[in-house]
């Protein structure tokens, strides 16, 4: 908590009078027991009307307060409570946001959105009972305890047995708690996962018709949640009747020793009733503080697994005075070697090359030859393992990570499109873009010939993940907004491949002719892609098996021609 409970400052005013308020409910419900004895001992047995009326009208108005105190300290519990959670869920957010991609691969997605949704709630829900339960329930044994002694100490000593005996039942059961709870989230991840990946691949699911062995997939996580869950709520079904068992056995032994002492006169009628009263407010809280440590288990897993991620450092990490501002879109790869956090042998092994601003540069080779990783470490997205990434002429790792990604426009393998419109998504790539701007960006990318067709235009509504576009619409659509950046370096990572011959070299032809300031690497699979390129990078198994331009490659490198020889018969085939 000591790490996380800075973020409460905004809320203090209600932490601060939350457990003020709840003391002074336990006040007012303490005193109204009392009240009802001096009821039954001087009232009644005088036959006092008045005195039993003014008594009477003392309780009502302890019983409203004790209402009013309540019903603010719930509110300012609450207001706290949540609001500490939306600060942690907040911040949580915020350094994910920060994480590389090294990071990311650590942390499933559906265990980040258990941990910002059902974690967060959870740490809500504890903090919030932490400022009342956690207060009203200490405080009302104290009272009651101090009252109880008050009306007759000897018949007090009951508690001596019954405190130490629920005391030891609360622990037993809270031991036992604990791991439960832990493991309780964990089978939340899993659960989350399977729907994460069931719904994300449903059209696949249908297509292969499934659904039964997805259905059993699921049903099999969901009982595994649903068995622990059980397991969980269990040890409270246990508690409930145990802790009765230990209340109504004190109370007859109250009534047993106190009836005797009420025979003899050394005890009153309503004394013995605010005395039971008050044994059944010391058991009540003794109940309420395990259901409260029972919560606080469950929050104390949820905050763990919360600062696992608050105490992930980034693998991307800045130098105290970084450089704000790329040169030019020049890169050079200076005997680079990567791998992978937690592996053994080196993805991309002693990659040389150099290319100057403007130029493009073509990417080709095998599935698994690790194109995709080679150009993520030029905006460091990874940080190479050995060796040295230039651009601009200095290392990537001197520049603010901001400013180097802001100049180095990067179209992922896999689309992605947000929910909104086609001129919000446009805007990712620059949010103070002018329409005529995004037109541009648009024709450049040879997107515009469909989205002028839409009657609404750029107002055209996108849905999650954009899939109310095609594939090759997709692609479109992510070169544009990469292009909006006016960035000085473009990286196409396989991102024509759903685009039709003709489409994609129109796509080339406008990119040489209105972006030839612009550095462009493309990784494609077909060589129509990249044969134009100045220059052509061929890899194998992480190495580079041969560059230079596609006449030389033809002639020099064996794995190039068999690509363009197998290409070309599909072409002829065709």
């Amino acid at each position: 908590m000591s790490q996380v409970l800075h973020l409460m400052k905004k809320y203090r005013v209600y932490a601060i009078l939350s457990p003020i308020l709840m003391i002074l409910e336990v006040i007012a419900d303490i005193v109204i027991p009392y009240l009802m004895s001096r009821i039954v001992d001087i009232g009644i047995a005088n036959r006092d009307i008045n005195y039993i009326v003014r008594v009477g009208l003392l309780m009502i108005v302890s019983a409203l307060l004790a209402m009013l105190f309540g019903v603010l300290s719930a509110h300012c519990g609450a207001r706290a409570g949540y609001g500490f959670a939306a600060e942690i869920r907040k911040q949580t957010y915020k350094k994910v946001q920060g994480f590389s991609f090294a990071n990311l691969d650590n942390f499933t997605v559906s265990s980040l959105i258990t941990r910002l949704t059902n974690d967060c709630n959870t740490i809500g829900q504890v903090t919030m009972m932490s400022l009342r339960m956690a207060i009203r329930a200490p405080s009302m044994l104290l009272f009651a305890l101090i009252m109880a002694f008050t009306i007759n100490a000897s018949l007090a000593k009951v508690f001596l047995i019954a405190i130490p005996l629920t005391a030891i039942v609360i622990a037993i059961i809270l031991t036992k708690a604990r791991p439960l709870f832990l493991r309780l989230q964990g089978r939340v991840d899993r659960v989350n996962a399977i729907i994460q990946e069931n719904l994300t691949g449903i059209r696949v699911v249908k297509s292969f018709n499934r659904q039964k062995h997805e259905e059993k997939r699921f049903r099999e996580r969901n009982d595994s949640l649903r068995d622990t869950a059980l397991q969980a709520i269990s040890l409270v079904i246990v508690l409930m009747p145990v802790l009765n068992l230990i209340i109504y056995s004190t109370i007859i032994a109250v009534l047993w020793f106190g009836g005797q002492q009420v025979v003899v006169g050394s005890l009153g009628g309503g004394e013995l009733i605010s005395f039971i009263t008050y044994i059944t407010q010391v058991m009540m809280s003794l109940m309420m503080i395990s259901f409260f440590f029972m919560q606080f288990l469950r929050g104390s897993a949820s905050m763990q697994r919360i600062l696992e991620v608050l105490n992930t450092n980034s693998e991307i990490r800045e130098i105290s005075q970084p450089v704000n501002e790329l040169r030019d879109g020049s890169i050079s790869f200076n005997n680079v070697s990567f791998r992978y956090p937690g592996s053994n042998e080196n993805t991309l092994k002693n990659i040389n090359f150099d290319i100057s601003s403007g130029e493009t540069l073509g990417i080709i080779g095998s599935t698994g030859s690790s194109k995709s990783t080679l150009v993520q470490l030029i905006p460091r997205l990874y940080d190479v393992t050995e060796g040295t990434v230039y651009v601009g002429g200095e290392d990537v790792r001197t520049y603010d990570v901001k400013a180097l990604r802001d100049q180095v426009a990067f179209v992922l393998q896999k689309n992605t499109l947000f929910s909104g419109t086609i001129r919000e998504n446009m805007k990712w790539g620059n949010e103070n873009a002018s329409d005529e701007e995004i037109i541009d960006a648009l024709k450049h990318a040879q997107a515009w010939e469909f989205v002028s067709q839409f009657e609404d235009g750029l107002d055209h509504r996108v849905e999650q993940g954009g899939d109310n576009f095609s594939g090759g619409q997709k692609q479109r659509l992510t070169i544009a907004r990469a292009l909006l950046k006016s960035p000085k370096i473009i990286i196409l990572d396989d991102s024509t491949s759903a685009v039709d011959m003709t489409t994609d070299a129109k796509i080339q032809k406008a990119f040489k002719e209105e972006l030839g300031h612009v550095t462009t690497v493309i990784i494609a699979q077909r060589i129509s892609s990249i044969e134009h390129a100045d220059r052509i990078i061929v890899l194998h198994q992480g190495e580079i098996e041969s560059i230079g331009d596609h006449d030389t490659l033809i002639k020099t490198s064996p794995i190039y021609g068999e690509i363009y020889e197998s290409q070309q018969k599909g072409v002829v085939g065709q």
